[in-house]
């Protein structure tokens, strides 16, 4: 139904002549937007506060966006939203077992809907999951709406890397 619903929307656009700025995803080379965020700081450590995930990492609430654009480090932003959307419990799985890997090397943020709506308006997520790979410059080197398995993600994490030298 969401796939019907974001064809749907993207033939709508395509008809109707509307511009890029209204259609959903930054595309890959656009500056990602800086914009203040709840970090779990914020929220005086309470999980529940920042995030519907029921298995939260700590690790992927301790930067708002704008600071973690800030430290010049590739990141993988992940749009998800947990409460109501089981494919996303099985993304934040994919991207926290990511982490374990690459967190030396990258940092790793989740978005609930519920917490930083502002976040999924500037960066036009309609629906989630929705992933972006941010290089250390702040330039989103790619964007992918719906799921993504481990290796597609991983491929997308190498390639951002390489993009940072």
């Amino acid at each position: 139904m969401k796939a019907a619903f974001f064809c749907l929307l993207l033939a709508c656009c395509a008809l109707s002549g509307c511009d890029e700025r209204f259609a959903p995803g930054l595309k890959s080379g656009s500056l990602a937007p800086r914009l203040p965020t709840k970090t779990l700081a914020d929220v005086g450590g309470d999980m529940s506060r920042i995030t519907t995930y029921r298995q939260p990492d700590a690790r992927m609430y301790q930067y708002s966006l704008d600071q973690a654009l800030a430290l010049g480090k590739p990141i993988v932003l992940e749009f998800a939203t947990p409460g109501h959307c089981t494919v996303c419990d099985a993304q934040l799985q994919v991207v926290k077992a990511l982490m374990e890997k690459y967190q030396s090397q990258v940092l790793f943020l989740h978005m609930d809907q519920y917490q930083n709506p502002e976040a999924f308006k500037a960066y036009r997520v309609m629906g989630d999951p929705w992933t972006y790979f941010i290089d250390a410059q702040g330039i989103v080197r790619h964007q992918q709406a719906g799921r993504m398995l481990y290796g597609e993600m991983e491929i997308a994490i190498e390639n951002v890397l390489k993009a940072k030298t």
